[in-house]
């Protein structure tokens, strides 16, 4: 197996062929693998911390730096791209994940462990945004709309299933490796990928622009000095440390506005240019996705606790409690296209109000069943809080990204990844860390903590779902 390397941006053919059905599977394989990753090690980290005995840090990291790393990397990925070839960046990316993916699985330590999740996120940000741009370059019209609707049902499908495929594997212990095949079982994968990666047709910007090192610097500066302390702050116990990171994160985010500014008045291409962030579909979307995936990523990660340390399940009983979820997640995904092309943004709304009803259901049983919720009395809940879920992202992928031109399509879609990537981490680290606090014994417990975080989120619904009807219509 060996790594593509760069070469000169002149070297790319002049035009970019069509998007075959092959060359979309493929890309759509690629996108699944680093979201699955980033929500199967939730089911696998009380197993994790039994075999290698790890801290309560080491397991907050074995997250928080895969997070980390691919909010950070993910726009410069998409401007590599656009500048390199996005074929050739899609398949660096897979093999320096599928490599990392083998590391994590062998790691012999917690630590190792670490390092390994950290190259595996920055592998998956030199391959992730090469899939949205070569949608957006390689196909139009209602072709277009097609393709990023199955964008947004995969990387839903992906976020859920992560969750369940890391419950089976687990529970299957095959040849007593534990937690390790949640990682191996993507290096056949990855494999697979690379030999379809022939099918995707190659696409660059056909101006492509010079690095923007500042505003990669501030980014990057910015993401991590936020998702670090909000990260690791519960478990380290909020030494000074966390909080002068903290104060740092909105000066170094006020900084790259104002560079951004400059770099585009100065006719250059910034990393995040603000005449492409202002186009409304890109502005609003961007609102809407970033409470919206906050949301989404808290919820697995409380479920996930929840349902294995307060209501003990084991790893196969947590990962099969979220089968009805993903069942309805792509029943919503089929058919949301239908009901886009009738309805509009309204599906928005609509899937806001089905995802908060689903969220509170599942608020009311753990209250009244507690400490007897079994699989099958969480079900409803999951499934309607599933169906709307897939309503929702499908949608908001569409539309968000419907209207970006071809020769900005790393910057719209790094733009949307980096969102969603950095507002699942946020989720984890604020409304999870709020959880993990109110659940200790002497605060509230589980099931009190669990509904106080489930009523934050019927919140967060309400409030996507009222917003949501000021997105452009997409029809």
């Amino acid at each position: 197996m060996t790594t593509p390397t760069l070469r000169s941006p002149t070297s790319a053919p002049a035009g970019p062929a069509s998007l075959t059905a092959a060359g979309l599977i493929t890309l759509l394989l690629g996108a699944a693998l680093p979201i699955v990753d980033f929500f199967i090690v939730n089911v696998a980290l009380p197993t994790i911390d039994r075999t290698l005995n790890a801290s309560a840090t080491m397991l907050e990291l074995v997250v928080a730096g895969y997070g980390i790393a691919y909010g950070v990397m993910l726009v410069l990925g998409g401007r590599l791209g656009d500048t390199y070839g996005r074929k050739r960046l899609f398949k660096i990316g897979l093999v320096a994940f599928t490599l990392t993916s083998l590391a994590c699985g062998l790691a012999p330590t917690a630590g190792v462990l670490v390092g390994a999740r950290i190259a595996q996120g920055a592998a998956a940000a030199m391959m992730l945004p090469q899939v949205l741009s070569t949608i957006q370059a390689t196909t139009t019209g209602d072709r277009r709309s097609r393709a990023l609707g199955m964008y947004g049902a995969n990387g839903g499908m992906a976020m859920v299933l992560g969750q369940l495929l890391g419950g089976v594997l687990i529970a299957a212990d095959i040849a007593g490796t534990s937690w390790r095949p949640i990682f191996l079982v993507n290096v056949p994968i990855g494999l697979l990928g690379l030999a379809m990666a022939r099918r995707v047709p190659e696409t660059r910007s056909p101006n492509p622009a010079t690095l923007d090192l500042p505003g990669t610097a501030l980014l990057g500066a910015g993401l991590f000095t936020l998702l670090v302390p909000l990260t690791e702050g519960r478990a380290v116990g909020w030494p000074l440390w966390t909080w002068l990171l903290l104060a740092a994160s909105p000066i170094l985010f006020a900084a790259l506005v104002v560079v951004e500014r400059r770099v585009e008045r100065a006719g250059r291409v910034a990393l995040l240019p603000p005449s492409v962030l202002r186009m409304p579909s890109i502005k609003r979307g961007l609102l809407l996705c970033g409470p919206f995936f906050m949301g989404f990523g808290a919820y697995m990660f409380v479920a996930a606790v929840t349902f294995q340390d307060g209501l003990r399940y084991g790893p196969f009983a947590a990962g099969l409690a979220v089968a009805p979820m993903a069942v309805t997640f792509l029943v919503a995904s089929l058919v949301s296209s239908r009901l886009v092309a009738r309805y509009g943004r309204s599906v928005v709304t609509v899937g806001a109000a089905i995802q908060g009803t689903g969220v509170f259901l599942a608020m009311v049983t753990v209250l009244v069943a507690w400490p007897d919720v079994t699989v099958l009395t969480i079900a409803p809940a999951m499934a309607v809080t599933g169906f709307g879920q897939g309503l929702m992202v499908t949608t908001l992928f569409r539309v968000t990204l419907s209207k970006v031109p071809a020769e900005s399509a790393g910057v719209g879609s790094g733009s949307l990844v980096t969102v969603q990537q950095a507002s699942l981490a946020l989720g984890v680290a604020t409304l999870g860390s709020l959880f993990l606090w109110l659940s200790e014994p002497d605060v509230l417990g589980m099931r009190n903590a669990f509904a106080i975080v489930m009523a934050v989120q019927v919140v967060i619904a309400a409030a996507v779902s009222l917003f949501g009807r000021r997105l452009p219509d997409p029809r």
